[in-house]
């Protein structure tokens, strides 16, 4: 008897379950049929889209916000083109997503103008100055680099003080072309007598017109314009010599030799630099270094690359700090290389 009860509580007990299974299955149907009918109701009438706010004001609305925020970013990296460097918009559009009746239609082309109707373009040239001194300037950094390796080929008078700025500004100036400039910045070269004597500076430094023999070979570690020459600047000695190159340029070592200094910090002014040793008591100095991709005690072949170019220290653009010294006294890079 017990067991025929136990059979019967199986039975009543599945009965219940097919049952409490049917009505969630019509709950679920009729749940499934109200939102079908709900959602085809909606997108008859409305449609999604983006309101768009500037600085919280009401602009319009967009369809595509991430094309509409493209389309202004890739304003503000190039401008209108030209010399356009960049464009400053300080408010950027906000968007919300709402559901709004089909006959609200989208007006982007609109947005787009109020936005960049706040910009303001900066526009990016080049200099090219003579002992610091800006005297003209030209559109783009090859023409400044032609300007300046023709006036070396025709052997100008000032062609040791030549060098180049990038400029940035909110107008543009009046530019000359690459032969109006050298006709303007060309010096006949005079012929000075030369001291025969080597004289050294306190400062260690080589100031007479005489070349040292370094009894190595040397190699440019970059290749770039110089910005910034050796000798005397701003009251003090420039013990080496500025090329300036875009951020992260490769440099490489300007002989074989050992690593003897690689730190990164201030360094004096120097910023991250490397020191090299080579033979004959010739040391190589690398300055404003961006990234050191040798460590001290390496030892590092000609053409090997060994940092970065950069602005660190005191430095007040992107270029390689240049030093060439012999037992301690610096020489003029310019004898050697450029």
């Amino acid at each position: 008897m017990k067991q025929k009860k136990i059979g019967v509580f199986k039975i009543i007990s599945i009965k219940n379950t097919i049952v409490h299974l049917r009505k969630c299955t019509k709950v679920a149907i009729i749940i499934a049929i109200s939102t079908f009918l709900i959602t085809g109701i909606v997108s008859t009438c409305y449609k999604p889209i983006y309101s768009v706010t500037l600085n919280g004001e009401m602009i319009g609305y967009s369809e595509n916000k991430n094309k509409l925020q493209q389309k202004i970013n890739e304003y503000i990296e190039k401008g209108n083109g030209g010399n356009v460097a960049f464009v400053d918009i300080e408010e950027l559009p906000q968007y919300k997503l709402c559901l709004l009746k089909k006959g609200i239609t989208a007006n982007d082309e609109e947005i787009f103008e109020k936005v960049i109707s706040k910009g303001t373009q900066y526009y990016k040239y080049y200099g090219i100055t003579v002992n610091n001194e800006e005297k003209l300037y030209v559109a783009n950094f090859s023409e400044a680099e032609e300007v300046v390796n023709k006036l070396k080929e025709k052997n100008s008078n000032n062609k040791e003080k030549l060098g180049v700025k990038e400029k940035f500004a909110t107008e543009l100036v009046e530019f000359s072309t690459v032969e109006q400039s050298v006709e303007k910045l060309y010096e006949k070269k005079v012929v000075q007598k030369t001291v025969s004597n080597v004289t050294v500076a306190s400062s260690g430094v080589n100031t007479s017109n005489k070349v040292v023999n370094l009894g190595i070979s040397l190699i440019r570690p970059v290749s770039g314009v110089v910005t910034s020459r050796f000798g005397a600047r701003w009251g003090r000695s420039h013990k080496g010599v500025d090329i300036g190159a875009p951020k992260g340029t490769t440099i490489v070592a300007a002989a074989s030799g050992t690593v003897t200094f690689s730190q990164y910090g201030y360094g004096g002014g120097y910023g991250n630099h490397i020191v090299i040793s080579h033979a004959n008591g010739v040391q190589t100095l690398y300055g404003h270094c961006t990234s050191l991709l040798v460590n001290k005690g390496a030892h590092v072949t000609q053409g090997q690359a060994i940092a970065t170019v950069g602005n660190t220290g005191n430095s007040q653009g992107n270029h390689l700090h240049l030093e060439i010294r012999v037992n301690g006294v610096a020489q003029n890079p310019q004898n050697y290389l450029y």
